[in-house]
């Protein structure tokens, strides 16, 4: 479908790529996959338009679409969250428009037998057609579906966008995304800013609807769910495996591996010819022997052995002074936005050397009680910082506040004081920024790169209270790897705030979960918290609890049933509330029954349009039949699913 040719970028006299060539195929779905400032990003940027290669080509048919969501982007306030959506419909409203003028043009025409009158019709036939296959009837129950799989709920439909975080502003921009269907999605570390449950969404979606997708992300698990090709970029070079992440590791190092033996194995060859030359040279009666020798030697194909970037990040943090046994004490602490109680009564202690992790759906209260730590906000109750307790805190936007026009060098000089700034050198070598990458402006970066200089400034002073919110967003696997071992180095405390189930496993030993405006303490790592939850992820912890809307700060909170008014449950209604209560439901479950009935119904009349394919019946007729009922059965049980939603929740 797509076609990458000899494709070569160069920057600054480095090559990033070089004459690279490989085809995405309909109904693939490819992991792009490198070290950060391998240039992932970059090839996403070029498969999309947006830049041009040095030398090469890349070859797109004209019906094929693509969509690209980019790590960052600037988003317009001035529309609320629907009028934002409907932007992805605006390819059918041009479409209606120009139906509309056809048929104006038609019923002013008289010249019926003229070419151009045949001509009219046969666009205005297709162009009906096309309108019917993307089914703009549905558009609104999907755009509905979508932006609640995202994680918002009905009452932030009619919300400006300027009232949510950069994080939702994006979910906003990727519902857009897979709402125009495009026939190629290229995404660019989409789950950066998702919460599991939203993840779960996205994976489920990309494996049932989506076309062909190419996707940046060092989220494993995702990865691995998602995507059923790999490939690698290294050195300039592509390796391209038609298997998932983990087993492309395998089937790499087993690659590696078996080069390195035949290569071995040549060389003894080559070496013990090599002799033999040598040593019969100039004797009379081997020179036959020599000659054939080394004619053999000549027609060797010399076996290279694929080249390994062996640079990597040398994390380690400074030793931790001693702080008091208990850096960290919440008494009833507790966090309120107007009407929103996002957290209360937080009650725990933090012992000297804990590793802990603060887990839960996005808007729970997880960063707003670092800051409530950090001192950056006001709070209720106590909350007592220990003796001697100094703070290392990266913050989840900290990349993004760097300066774009200094270097790396001078962003760390501009910090760093005292005796450190001797070492700023062998700093910035550690973390890869060595020789003329130090000289390097931030904002030529890419994302993984931005994040390593960020997380400098952490190693500039020793601290004993590590706090990083979300520190592995833009990482590659390899740098997540060796944070994560850093980190377990660490002989102070530390507090991770982070969706990563793969970070989290083996580096905590106590989970806070963050939901129902509470705070919760779970003994043990991330697996026996899940464990303990009866639940197989992260996505689950808020299934069973009933969502309700934030009208100020975030656009969800859940709280669990036990905390709603007694009147809100179905045992303690009223007489009046009860029956109120007993119409909805059976306006909802007749409303459910309505949807199923029309399943029901889409399904016998596919079968019976494939029953009449099997028996050989063919023809543009019989498939665009085919293709139509399709795209009717998934608006159907798009229906269906929001009916099962609505009863759900007046259950």
């Amino acid at each position: 479908m797509i076609s990458i040719n000899n494709l070569s970028v160069e920057f600054s006299a480095k090559s990033l790529f070089d004459n690279i060539n490989y085809v995405i195929n309909k109904r693939d779905r490819i992991a792009l996959v490198g070290k950060n400032g391998a240039g992932k990003s970059t090839m996403l940027k070029i498969i999309a338009g947006l830049q041009n290669p040095t030398s090469g080509s890349v070859s797109v048919p004209k019906d094929v679409t693509i969509g690209y969501l980019p790590q960052q982007m600037v988003l317009a306030d001035s529309l609320t969250l629907v009028e934002e959506t409907r932007k992805a419909f605006s390819r059918i409203h041009d479409m209606q428009s120009c139906l509309d003028q056809l048929n104006d043009e038609l019923s002013s025409r008289t010249d019926y037998e003229s070419d151009d009158y045949h001509s009219l019709i046969d666009r205005m036939t297709s162009l009906t057609e096309r309108l019917s296959m993307e089914s703009s009837e549905n558009c609104e129950a999907e755009m509905e579906k979508t932006l609640m799989g995202l994680g918002f709920s009905r009452d932030d439909f009619n919300r400006p966008t300027s009232e949510f975080s950069g994080g939702w502003r994006m979910r906003v921009e990727l519902a857009k995304l897979l709402l125009m269907h495009p026939d190629v999605l290229l995404l660019d570390e989409p789950t950066n800013h998702l919460d599991i449950e939203s993840i779960q969404w996205l994976e489920n979606f990309l494996i049932t609807k989506a076309q062909s997708v190419v996707l940046v992300s060092h989220d494993r698990a995702f990865i691995d769910n998602v995507t059923t090709r790999t490939i690698e970029i290294s050195l300039g070079k592509i390796y391209d495996y038609s298997v998932n992440y983990s087993k492309f590791v395998v089937l790499r190092q087993e690659r590696i591996d078996q080069q390195m033996r035949a290569y071995q194995n040549q060389q003894k060859q080559i070496q013990d010819t090599e002799a033999f030359i040598e040593r019969f040279r100039y004797k009379a009666t081997k020179a036959v022997q020599v000659q054939s020798r080394m004619k053999q030697l000549a027609k060797i194909e010399r076996i290279e052995v694929d080249e390994v970037d062996a640079s990597r990040l040398n994390l380690r943090f400074p030793p931790a002074p001693r702080s008091g046994d208990y850096p960290i004490i919440a008494d009833n602490v507790g966090k309120r936005y107007g009407d929103l109680q996002v957290f209360d009564n937080a009650t725990f202690t933090i012992k000297r050397g804990d590793k802990v992790a603060f887990v839960g759906k996005n808007g729970e209260g997880k960063s707003t009680l670092v800051k409530c730590i950090m001192g950056q906000i006001p709070f209720t109750g106590n909350l007592k910082i220990g003796h001697n307790v100094k703070i290392g805190y990266f913050a989840q936007n900290q990349a993004q506040l760097l300066d774009g026009e200094l270097s790396v060098f001078d962003t760390i000089d501009h910090v760093a004081v005292g005796d450190i700034r001797t070492k700023i050198r062998d700093i910035l070598g550690a973390f890869m920024f060595g020789g003329e990458a130090s000289e390097k402006k931030v904002k030529v970066l890419s994302g993984g790169e931005k994040t390593r200089l960020a997380m400098i400034r952490l190693l500039l002073e020793p601290v004993n209270l590590l706090i990083l919110d979300e520190p592995t967003n833009h990482l590659d696997m390899k740098t997540k790897d060796i944070l994560k071992q850093a980190i377990k180095d660490f002989n102070g405390t530390v507090i991770v705030v982070s969706h990563d189930r793969d970070f989290l496993d083996g580096l905590v030993e106590k989970v806070y979960e963050f939901g129902g405006g509470k705070v919760r303490e779970c003994l043990g790592g991330i697996y026996e918290f899940l464990e303990n939850k009866k639940i197989e992820s992260l996505d689950e912890l808020s299934l069973s609890s009933h969502i309700v809307k934030d009208n100020k700060k975030t656009p969800t909170q859940v709280i669990p049933e036990e905390s709603m008014p007694k009147s809100s449950k179905n045992g303690n209604m009223s007489y009046f509330e009860q029956r109120e209560h007993d119409k909805l439901v059976r306006r909802a479950k007749k409303k459910l029954e309505s949807a199923e009935e029309e399943v029901s119904r889409i399904e016998k009349d596919l079968r019976d349009i494939e029953d009449r394919i099997a028996k050989g019946e063919s023809g543009d007729e019989i498939f665009k039949m085919h293709a139509l009922t399709n795209k009717a059965l998934e608006n159907a049980m798009s229906l269906w699913e929001l009916a099962c939603l609505e009863l759900e929740e007046i259950k």
